[in-house]
């Protein structure tokens, strides 16, 4: 490794970033216009609604990003597969793989070591992955079955009363309602401090925008991936000087920083009003 130079490692490909960035603006836009038609009654709601053109508008941008939804969930079936092809592992053994996006033992290990680590003990040696993030791939896919076929059966009512008795529409109407509100609160919540609210990253991390850290960030954050690398030899082939452009710095900040205040402002707005008609 050169040094006195920054040296920076790629953590996102492109590919990888394209899809997050569909998966940024479709769940965004999801959530914004089904809250409003949710709470369609609250003066926020009809913020939303008026500035989106009104309540119909928002509906056929509701479903629109939907489709959008199911595309990057075919490109995330082509990204999983292409990256499977490029080993020498059963198509089981990559999934399952400790170092992949399947939990495993080792993340239990590091959920209650990080416990821990919050009262004084030792940070884990996390991966390339932590558990966290495992989870929050993993929920895509659970989002896809549960709010997307739901969603599904409430797009084409009549063609879904073809198979099942009128009585699951109503039952569909609160899963989709209900599960995608649990989503947003998650995402706009746990997910979002996750990534960028804590102190080391406050108030936005941009490397899902720009693809890259720096080798003194791997090590600080993933010290089992850092040691993995070193061992292997493939640190020094994987590292660069090169930073990413700054004009893609500067946009990162600027729409993420949209998004994340985006987020925060719309939960906020439903927990006052949730609270509203609880109290």
């Amino acid at each position: 490794m050169e040094e006195g130079k920054t040296l920076y490692i790629e953590r996102f490909s492109v590919f990888q970033r394209l899809i997050h960035l569909l998966i940024i603006l479709s769940f965004l836009t999801l959530a914004l216009t089904g809250m409003a038609l949710k709470f369609a009654m609250e003066p926020w709601a009809q913020i939303i609604a008026n500035f989106g053109g009104g309540f119909v508008v928002l509906g056929a941008l509701h479903r629109f990003m939907a489709l959008i939804t199911f595309f990057y969930f075919f490109l995330t079936m082509i990204l999983i597969y292409s990256k499977w092809r490029k080993t020498d592992k059963s198509l089981l053994s990559y999934i399952i793989d400790p170092e992949g996006l399947c939990p495993s033992l080792n993340d239990l290990k590091e959920l209650i070591g990080t416990f821990k680590w919050f009262f004084g003990g030792p940070m884990p040696k996390y991966g390339h992955w932590t558990y966290w993030e495992k989870f929050d791939f993993l929920a895509v896919f659970w989002g896809i079955a549960v709010i997307g076929g739901s969603g599904l059966a409430l797009w084409f009512p009549e063609q879904f009363s073809f198979y099942f008795s009128g009585k699951w529409l109503n039952i569909a109407t609160i899963i989709h309602s209900d599960e995608a509100l649990l989503a947003s609160g998650f995402i706009f919540t746990i997910h979002f401090y996750n990534t960028h609210l804590r102190p080391e990253k406050w108030p936005l991390d941009p490397v899902i925008f720009v693809g890259k850290i720096t080798v003194e960030e791997l090590q600080h954050e993933r010290p089992r991936e850092y040691q993995q690398l070193l061992e292997s030899g493939e640190l020094d082939k994987l590292t660069t000087t090169t930073a990413p452009e700054g004009w893609l710095q500067t946009l990162a900040y600027m729409f993420g920083l949209f998004v994340v205040t985006s987020g925060c402002v719309l939960i906020i707005a439903i927990i006052v009003t949730m609270a509203k008609y609880v109290l």
